[in-house]
């Protein structure tokens, strides 16, 4: 079934035409990954569909019984709610239907007489009513629904009495997915969703969208994320929409079969045309009645001949290219027992790394860990509370910032790359950022004024230019399309130096990263291939032991103690599983129970004996009673 729909859909602004002939259909289930480069569109066609803006041609269909739920890139959130209080407004009608639960088992307690009977029995109907109603509409898990949708998206149960309007741009953006989540519009879009994630939140958001029940249509350049939910790619190119019916990866291989059959075809055609209008030509040429006659016999029926469109070619990208100077020694990096916290906030102990040229090595963990800070530390840029960092030989280091803080504002693009390389002529830095797609007078638009994407090649340029041979970089591929990531991770496979990379981009990480390190609280744990293969080895850690080379030297005694440590871990955990499958069994039999009690109380024999309601009511409190402490034990297990 059909549930939203648009036919050639236009929209301009002044001369600037942004959809052209956007057409496209969603069916109900649908999950659709909206794609396309920056600046094609993407987050304009969202706000059409939601009505915040107009469109100048086409038509729009969207079924009436179906609700849209919007995420933006930019929110601006100003609650004064707290996180919890937040979430707690998308079950305003279950609220009240407590509280009026509540109010009802209040008048019950009046005590029964012959006179009020018929108060009794409508007072009983509708508990009977009401309490039926709360438990088809989830009354008795919406706050377990809600924790587990807050802890998915990594927030902890410390955070959620914090003020909203107090959080950070990534944090609103995790609160507004939150209760967009909780909601469950029967039609999600999407934009960027997996931005101020890290990896398990993401995981988690996958497996969510992957079982969620409505239809889906998301902007994102997480390949990874893609290719795991998405049944339907819709690229957004030149003004309109081409639609495959599979995900990312496979219609990269269809785009490419498509454009190669549709270029042989437009060539052909383009030649038979050619071929025509030459023969056109050398008849007119003739000058003679019959010669002419021929010619316009051919003209006519070249007219009637539909011509096809060239194929869509995707937009140039950046050509990014790094280069080392100086070639480093075979020791680039060590890092020994460092330790860093704030207060009483202990972000990392116990941290050793050893880093040899030409290694790629992707550091991950979760958000708030200190991945950032420790690449301060070994910039030199923030002190370490204990440890060592020792540069090898020859070692000159350049860092990509995340937050694009050692950007001046105030600076022209030109003038913001030849401050920090003020030996390079003129040509050379107009030759430099016409690779990364800055050409004529766009060089002189100040930093301001650029978009995030612009933002990041300014600084992949500027870390291009500096020639280090060991790069720290910071989430690079946040705010690059697919195409300039793609350009980055061929850049990444040809350097002949070092780098330390922090990146939630699994795709990414699976093309470019030969080693991960996951910073944890007391230390650092190392896995020896990509991000598949470190999915892998959390799962079964044993598998690759008898292939695996040792990468870090080990007394027998810390091994032996390793081993105990995993043991007892292994232990507690199954013992977890059990307790929290043992806790839901008892919800479960509990809410069996309440349920036959509430039965009995529409029963004539139950609800004519003042005495029989009493005692089948008390023991309805006493068991929803139960029911919520159990409730509250699961939230603490899960």
């Amino acid at each position: 079934m059909i549930v939203l729909s648009c036919k050639n859909i236009t929209k301009s602004y002044g001369i600037h035409e942004v959809l052209k002939d956007v057409t496209f259909n969603i069916n109900e289930g649908d999950k659709i990954g909206l794609i396309g480069a920056n600046g094609e569109g993407k987050s304009t066609l969202f706000k059409i569909l939601i009505k915040e803006l107009s469109y100048d041609g086409g038509d729009i269909f969207i079924d009436k019984g179906y609700n849209l739920g919007y995420l933006s890139q930019k929110l601006d959130l100003e609650s004064e709610n707290s996180i919890y209080n937040e979430m707690l407004e998308v079950f305003h009608d279950l609220i009240n239907l407590e509280m009026k639960i509540h109010n009802l088992e209040e008048k019950m307690n009046t005590p029964y007489t012959e006179e009020n009977k018929a108060f009794h029995e409508k007072i009983i109907k509708d508990y009977t009513t009401c309490q039926e109603l709360y438990s088809h509409r989830g009354g008795y898990t919406f706050r377990g629904e809600i924790s587990r949708v807050l802890k998915g998206l990594g927030f902890e149960e410390t955070d959620y009495d914090s003020v909203i309007k107090n959080l950070s741009g990534g944090q609103k953006t995790r609160v507004a997915l939150c209760k967009l989540l909780l909601k469950k519009p029967e039609l999600l879009l999407l934009d960027e969703p997996t931005n101020h994630l890290d990896l398990n939140a993401i995981e988690w958001l996958e497996d969510y969208l992957k079982s969620y029940k409505g239809t889906v249509l998301l902007i994102s350049h997480d390949r990874y994320f893609l290719d795991s939910i998405t049944n339907r790619t819709f690229e957004l190119i030149n003004g309109h929409v081409n639609c495959y019916n599979t995900n990312y990866s496979k219609y990269i291989e269809l785009k490419k079969q498509n454009y190669e059959v549709q270029l042989k075809a437009y060539k052909l055609q383009q030649a038979e045309i050619k071929r025509q209008e030459d023969i056109i030509e050398k008849f007119r040429s003739f000058n003679r009645e019959k010669s002419i006659r021929a010619a316009e016999s051919r003209e006519k029926a070249l007219d009637k001949i539909q011509r096809l469109d060239s194929p869509d070619e995707d937009p140039k990208g950046s050509r990014i290219q790094f280069h080392t100077e100086i070639k480093s020694g075979n020791d680039v990096l060590l890092v020994q027992d460092l330790k860093k916290s704030y207060g009483d906030k202990l972000l990392f102990d116990n941290v050793n790394m050893d880093i040899k040229k030409g290694n790629k090595i992707a550091l991950i963990g979760e958000n708030g860990r200190g991945k950032t800070t420790l690449f301060k530390i070994i910039l030199g840029n923030v002190e370490a509370d204990k440890g060592s960092i020792n540069l090898g030989r020859n070692v000159i280091t350049g860092y990509y910032d995340q937050e694009q803080s050692d950007l001046d504002p105030t600076n022209e693009i030109i003038n913001e790359v030849w401050n920090e390389f003020p030996k390079l002529t003129t040509t050379e830095i107009r030759n430099a950022l016409a690779s990364f797609l800055f050409t004529g007078d766009s060089v002189f638009k100040t930093i301001d004024l650029l978009s995030g994407g612009e933002k990041c090649r300014i600084n992949l340029l500027k870390l291009m230019l500096s020639k280090s041979n060991l790069l720290l970089l910071d989430e690079p591929t946040n705010h690059l399309d697919i195409m300039s990531r793609e350009a980055l991770e061929d850049a990444i496979l040809d350097y002949d130096g070092t780098m330390l990379i922090i990146s939630h981009d699994r795709y990414f990480l699976n093309k470019v990263i030969d080693k991960i390190y996951e910073l944890e609280e007391d230390g650092i744990k190392t896995y020896l291939g990509n991000y598949n293969y470190y999915v892998e080895k959390k799962k079964n850690p044993h598998r690759y032991e008898g292939i695996e080379e040792v990468v870090e030297t080990k007394t027998k005694t810390q091994l032996q103690e390793e081993r105990r440590k995993k043991r007892e871990a292994e232990k507690e955990a199954k013992a977890a599983a059990q307790r929290l499958k043992d806790i839901e069994k008892e919800i479960s039999d509990t809410e069996v129970e309440i349920s036959k009690l509430n039965n009995l109380l529409c029963l004539e024999e139950v609800y004519s004996n003042p005495q029989k309601a009493q005692e089948t009511q008390q023991n309805i409190t006493a068991l929803e009673s139960k029911l919520e402490k159990l409730y509250e034990k699961w939230e603490e297990n899960v």
